[in-house]
């Protein structure tokens, strides 16, 4: 008797959570890795994706049992190409009309979670949920992709952060154990997105602002050994429940590495070769796509590279430095396609990492020996790579131009050699620290102990 009542008890306490976020991949997967984590433990998912996005995510969804995909209709909105559903199938300037054909989803969502009722549903840019939500009945989750150090200095409270010169120096209350700040072309280029419109008739940044002040609560996937600072900041500036879900720590490999790529690592000794690669998204312009192809040749040690082509080419090999080939020789490898990043950073040749510090990269890089040098591009991987270097110390980023944001194959050379010189001073501090970090990251019980105290905070909001 007393065991069919606890197993009664343990069925109660099972949660149903919706989850809506951008239909963007990233925030997709974020979402999907998230519901993976939650559904090991039991608990029922509904998961909101564009109908013909669910067959890209199918064999993500482990628990297929527990977590069900529900398919909402992306309305057409003039400007948006026939047929387009996430950030994959439009370009940057289009996006403010996919983030209005994702507010039209809002009857679709309204009349599901009428039905469903679950008793919390995570999302992230549509600002009208918690209005939605709280009819029903349902707490309202703010789930952000990007770090709570990012959130803080970005979103502020008493200002619209579109203003060059609000961004380049912290919000007043900041840690003050941060290093962290922008120069003039990363606040310039900020400033200008958070002032556009992202949807019909409100900015970037009033969406925002608007998200998180009417959630009932925020949750970031980091953890409070290495965030916790901005966290609380976050939580303290706004007023909120900040719940952490752990870092991101990715799973190992299962597959082995197969083709041209695995020739060619395995011809190198142990550490010696470079690997670049800047995530699926990224597209850099001629000049700086040569600079950074540059620098590497600079350095004298084998690379590989794994960059889309930049702008105006269509492939890597017709983008290449004038006789860039025949001076690399057998040393040098340079791909337009994908490849099998895991493998390639666990690979006992590869010694370096240049990256764009989106998060997932990082947490590849940090869980594997190679060090790392940090290229941001964009937003949020500007504030990782700053946290990396000066936070963390387990990284060397690219010096770039105050005004003009560009970086020469000077520079390149210059933070690789940092990183790759195992007898410099710095060189010793960023080992250490990369492997104090990358012991925590795959210490035994990690993910198990953010999870749980995950879910009992997530109880406790019921109450």
């Amino acid at each position: 008797m007393g065991s069919l009542m606890e197993e009664i008890s343990d069925e109660k306490k099972k949660l149903h959570i919706a989850m809506y976020p951008w239909f963007a991949m990233g925030h997709l997967t974020s979402y999907l890795h998230l519901s993976n984590k939650l559904a090991k433990r039991g608990h029922k998912i509904s998961f909101f994706i564009p109908i013909k996005t669910q067959s890209k995510l199918l064999s993500f969804n482990l628990y297929p049992n527990l977590i069900t995909f529900i398919p909402l209709h992306v309305p057409h909105v003039i400007g948006l190409p026939p047929g387009a559903e996430t950030t994959a199938d439009v370009p940057f300037p289009l996006l403010n009309f996919l983030m209005t054909a994702m507010d039209l989803t809002r009857p679709q969502l309204e009349a599901s979670l009428e039905k469903l009722k679950p008793q919390f549903i995570f999302f992230d840019f549509a600002y009208w949920v918690p209005e939605l939500a709280c009819r029903f009945g349902i707490k309202s989750l703010h789930f952000c992709t990007i770090s709570p150090a990012t959130f803080g200095y970005l979103c502020r409270k008493g200002s619209e952060c579109d203003r060059a010169d609000d961004l380049l120096e912290p919000p007043l209350g900041f840690p003050s154990s941060s290093v962290i700040k922008f120069r003039a072309h990363e606040a310039r280029d900020l400033a200008k997105v958070s002032s556009l419109e992202f949807g019909s008739g409100i900015t970037f940044m009033k969406r925002q602002k608007l998200t998180i002040k009417n959630s009932d609560a925020i949750a970031y996937n980091t953890s409070k050994e290495m965030e916790g600072v901005y966290s609380d900041y976050v939580a303290q500036e706004w007023g909120k429940i900040v719940l952490l879900a752990g870092p991101v720590v990715p799973v190992p490999p299962n597959s082995v590495l197969e083709g041209e790529i695995a020739t060619f690592l395995s011809s190198f000794e142990k550490g010696s070769v470079v690997y670049c690669a800047f995530g699926s998204e990224c597209v850099m312009k001629i000049d700086q796509f040569q600079q950074l192809l540059l620098g590497l040749e600079l350095t004298g040690r084998p690379f590989l590279v794994a960059l889309k082509a930049p702008i105006g080419f269509e492939t890597v090999e017709s983008a290449l430095p004038n006789g860039f080939t025949q001076r690399v020789g057998n040393r040098g490898l340079v791909c337009g396609g994908w490849v099998q990043q895991p493998l390639i950073l666990s690979h006992d040749s590869v010694g370096c990492f240049v990256t764009h510090c989106g998060s997932g990269s990082l947490m590849e890089g940090m869980v594997n020996e190679c060090q790392l040098v940090l290229l941001p591009n964009v937003g949020d991987q500007i504030v990782n790579a700053r946290i990396m270097s000066n936070d963390l110390k387990v990284g060397v980023e690219v010096e770039k131009g105050n005004e003009d944001g560009l970086f020469t194959k000077e520079g390149v050379f210059k933070a690789v050699e940092a990183v790759m010189k195992e007898d410099s001073q710095l060189g010793k501090e960023i080992r250490e620290n990369h492997k104090k970090w990358r012991e925590f990251l795959l210490s035994e019980g990690l993910e198990d102990s953010y999870i749980d105290g995950f879910i009992n905070k997530l109880h406790d909001l019921l109450l």
